[in-house]
């Protein structure tokens, strides 16, 4: 794998009720947001303070990543037996360990005697324990006490054992929620594996892995990623292989996502400089799909880009109120890594310039937040699913359900 880093009160929650919130502890009170939930047509956007105001940061950590359904990586990023990592997860890291028989479980990277972390986040190990760089104390695999030294008397192995963290696991990749009340995975995921199983992403293994500091409200980076309204000036490349306006957004499919398509041009396959494949077209593919890139932003950091040859990520990790970090991974076969020949370049490429011209919008946007002439804007026909997007943070924001603005016909592309 190549790795390159480019500088760049838990929620209260009912039984009847997967996602939403007590709106008491809300820094954004009901008529600020009530503009972003109006029908689409007559709706705006999110006010400033959404994307610059540490409170409502601050609650959006507790509620949508501490106790939300948060991605953390891929499973093949800890494939050998005993492999270790730990990731930034909300307001906490999370340390990810596979054991000798090769299952994944999940703690919060605390040790039980003093708190120090026992990996820095970020890193990896592997080694058969777990083990606090502070005072020693020792983990097994699975989470259980196996030294204390100097203690005295025995501790209870289960008792001071690490404190696990919820884990799924869906197409390759993994999902933590720190708070154990995100509700169902299966319902957080919806109609979405049906809808990718042709892709087999749980087959595919990363082959390129990019890191982009972003100065900007990680909502901000996923608004960009809704829509191709500003392809046309921003992306030229881009649009030399996919029709900018082409494809449509999926609307009333269940679960916490928001998502859509795109046509590949005619005389190209896939999205890359030359329009050429870069890997394998992936075989389950039906004829539309071989035609088509899909874009799916499963809530609240999971952005999937599915090409017919390779899937490419961006995973947000949000920072501040104003900054994020963003891992972005190419995926391929893995007969298709083995070639001697294979070059992914082609089509990474063209995804890093794109990100970069991203970014730079995305930070502009950013600066003019701050701005007291600001006022938040309405949305075109085509911002659809950027619409679905801020309907379904608004609707959180509003303590309710966390889904998708609903389209009227008569307001659709």
């Amino acid at each position: 794998m190549i790795s390159v880093r480019v500088p760049v009160a838990s929620w209260s929650r009912t039984a009847d009720v997967a996602y939403g919130g007590d709106v008491s502890e809300c820094p954004l009170p009901p008529e600020a947001v009530a503009g972003a939930l109006r029908p689409f047509g007559s709706s705006s956007l999110l006010p400033a303070a959404a994307y610059i105001d540490p409170r409502v940061f601050a609650w959006e950590t507790e509620h949508f990543f501490d106790g939300g359904w948060v991605c953390v990586g891929r499973g093949d990023e800890i494939a050998a037996p005993a492999s270790q990592r730990a990731v930034v997860v909300g307001s906490s890291s999370v340390l990810l360990s596979r054991d000798r028989n090769g299952v994944i479980r999940a703690f919060a990277n605390i040790c039980r005697h003093r708190g120090h972390e026992l990996l820095p986040c970020g890193s990896v190990a592997n080694r058969g324990v777990i083990q606090c760089p502070y005072h020693a104390w020792s983990y097994e695999l699975d989470g259980v006490l196996r030294l204390a030294p100097h203690v005295g008397a025995p501790l209870d192995p289960v008792e001071f054992g690490l404190v696990p963290v919820a884990l799924e696991s869906w197409g390759g990749w993994l999902f933590v929620n720190l708070d154990g009340r995100a509700g169902s995975f299966t319902e957080h995921l919806g109609a979405l594996p049906a809808m990718l199983a042709n892709w087999s992403c749980e087959d595919l293994v990363v082959g390129v892995s990019h890191e982009y500091e972003l100065a900007a409200n990680w909502k901000l980076a996923a608004e960009n990623y809704h829509e191709c309204y500003h392809c046309p000036l921003i992306h030229p490349e881009l649009c030399r292989v996919t029709h900018p306006n082409s494809g449509d957004n999926f609307r009333d499919e269940p679960g916490a996502f928001v998502g859509g398509t795109m046509d590949i041009v005619v005389g190209a396959h896939t999205m890359s400089f030359s329009g050429e494949l870069v890997g394998s077209v992936r075989p389950s593919l039906d004829a539309a799909q071989r035609r088509q890139v899909v874009y799916v932003h499963l809530f609240p950091n999971l952005l999937l880009s599915l090409h017919p040859d390779y899937v490419m990520t961006h995973r947000i990790q949000p920072r501040t109120a104003t900054t994020a970090t963003i891992e972005c991974q190419w995926l391929f076969a893995p007969e298709d890594l083995g070639r001697p020949d294979f070059s992914p370049g082609d089509g990474v490429d063209l995804w890093d310039l794109t990100n970069r011209q991203d970014w730079a919008a995305v930070e502009s946007i950013q600066r003019s937040m701050a701005s007291p002439l600001y006022r938040p804007g309405v949305l075109a026909h085509n911002e659809d699913a950027v619409y679905q997007f801020v309907a379904l943070v608004a609707n959180g924001y509003a303590g309710n359900p966390l889904v998708r603005g609903r389209i009227t016909p008569e307001y659709s592309r």
